[in-house]
């Protein structure tokens, strides 16, 4: 007795939750093979052939080509099972009348009768026709009695339909060189088979891809189910075999050693600097653009006024330096340090302002002292000095520690933003980008002016948005309007 399994619309990955049918590759009463696509289904991802699991005829089939289905939804039923010839005068009318037999009558899967007569397809008994047509000059040879069919060997009703690559006929050895159709073939592999614990297509495909038999794979899912897991493992031992006829894969060079610098000296310092800010200060980070062309035109006019007698140029980075002083005085909060053993915020009464200065031993933070002190000359001038040792290496400790504030003018570099690591044990740091030509509303128009991005990262534990906020917007309006400035001068 032939056994029905219903096979169920496979999880196709990805999350997907349903597919439409876009096509039906197989009719009620179609032999099926195992793994041979029934049919085409369309997801949200793309379209895919579907393979059944089960060999054997298909007994029903669930679904309009244009309907949606939901995984998990029954697709169709297959019966699987032996086929055996039907006793009594619609299995024996040809053989004992030795006429045409009717093609809706002949042998059948037990259980399921006989159905409607296949188009215009007539059957072909073993041995009653020769592959060759008959000379007219000779007698018909005389047909042998057909020889006893098993159940295992039996051929499928004509009412079956026959899956493509089993529409094929093969050659029975004889004087007459017979065909016969390859249905029981068929029939016959997918009974041998039999059902494998498999429901997903990628599964299949995986095991297809590497010569894999499912029926030598235990699955570990529920009810025996296998899983691309259990495919993987069985894959990874077995190991990869290289195919017939294919040359060896030429050995792959060594890689080089990969090149070891020691984390020491200077580099080692900042490396365990910049860590332990890591660690123990919660930063935060806030950045603004502003329009600077005021600014520049500023020092333009400064040190235009100077003459060539009055020392070295000012330069931006002393005008961000003394627009940072007066901002700190404004807003001290960020002019302090954490003393986390005694839970205290300590604010700092001078400003000892850090500026970060890369040079060929690594990236130093020289320290200009009393910085709230100094106009931008002078701290213009302090900033130069300083930047000349640190490019001749001679700055001494003392020059490298006890910074309050850091300014960092990454604009060197060609970059607009950052959000840099603190100084530790400082409380905030200034950020500078380039100063770049860009499209600006001035005036109520556009208009092209010197922008720059302004950004601040300072330490949550020490103040919060609101007092970050206003130092950076405040930093800002000086940059757009130098005037400001004065004003606290």
């Amino acid at each position: 007795m032939a056994k029905v399994l219903e096979f169920k619309l496979p999880d196709l990955g990805e999350g997907l939750t349903e597919a439409e049918i876009v096509r039906w590759l197989v009719e009620v009463g179609d032999v099926v093979a195992v793994d041979q696509p029934v049919v085409e289904v369309e997801t949200a991802k793309a379209m895919v052939e579907v393979p059944c699991p089960y060999g054997g005829v298909v007994t029903a089939r669930f679904g309009e080509e244009g309907a949606e289905l939901p995984v998990g939804a029954p697709l169709l039923t297959v019966a699987v099972g032996s086929a055996e010839p039907v006793t009594g005068p619609a299995a024996s009318g040809e053989s004992a009348g030795g006429g045409a037999q009717d093609e809706s009558s002949g042998n059948v899967l037990v259980g399921y009768g006989t159905g409607a007569p296949a188009a215009r397809r007539r059957r072909v008994r073993p041995a009653a026709i020769s592959a060759t047509p008959a000379s007219p000059a000779s007698a018909p040879a005389p047909v042998p009695a057909p020889a006893p069919v098993s159940a295992a060997t039996a051929p499928v009703a004509t009412a079956a339909r026959v899956a493509p690559e089993a529409q094929a006929t093969t050659a029975v050895p004889g004087p007459s060189a017979a065909l016969v159709p390859a249905e029981a073939s068929a029939l016959s592999l997918a009974e041998a088979q039999g059902p494998v614990a498999v429901i997903s297509p990628l599964v299949r495909k995986l095991a297809r891809q590497h010569g894999l038999d499912l029926r030598h794979v235990a699955g570990t899912g529920r009810d025996g189910l296998i899983l691309r897991t259990d495919v993987e493992c069985a894959i990874k031992a077995a190991g990869e075999e290289p195919a017939a006829g294919a040359a060896p894969a030429a050995a792959p060079e060594p890689a080089p050693p990969a090149e070891r610098i020691p984390l020491r000296g200077v580099r080692g310092a900042v490396a365990e600097k910049l860590s332990r800010s890591r660690r123990e200060i919660p930063d935060a980070t806030c950045w603004v653009d502003a329009d600077a062309t005021e600014l520049m035109a500023a020092r333009a006019a400064m040190n235009a006024a100077g003459g060539s007698a009055a020392g070295p140029k000012v330069s931006v980075l002393a005008l961000l330096a003394r627009i940072c002083t007066a901002a700190l005085a404004r807003f001290p909060e960020l002019n302090s340090t954490v003393d986390a053993d005694a839970r205290e915020i300590v604010r700092l009464p001078g400003v000892h302002l850090g500026f970060a200065a890369q040079t060929e031993r690594g990236l130093v933070v020289p320290v200009v002292r009393d910085a709230h002190t100094r106009n931008a000359e002078s701290i213009g001038a302090e900033i130069a000095r300083l930047t000349q040792a640190a490019r001749d290496g001679k700055l001494t400790p003392a020059q490298l520690t006890g910074g309050t504030f850091t300014l960092n003018n990454y604009g060197v570099f060609g970059v607009d933003g950052s959000t840099p690591i603190i100084n530790h044990p400082e409380a905030a740091m200034l950020g500078v980008g380039r100063i770049m030509p860009k499209p600006w509303v001035y005036e109520g128009e556009l208009a092209v002016r010197q922008v720059v991005q302004l950004s601040l990262t300072f330490d949550h534990r020490v103040c919060d948005g609101g007092t970050a906020g206003g130092f950076l917007r405040y930093v800002a309006d000086c940059v757009e309007q130098p005037a400001v400035l004065l004003r606290t001068l």
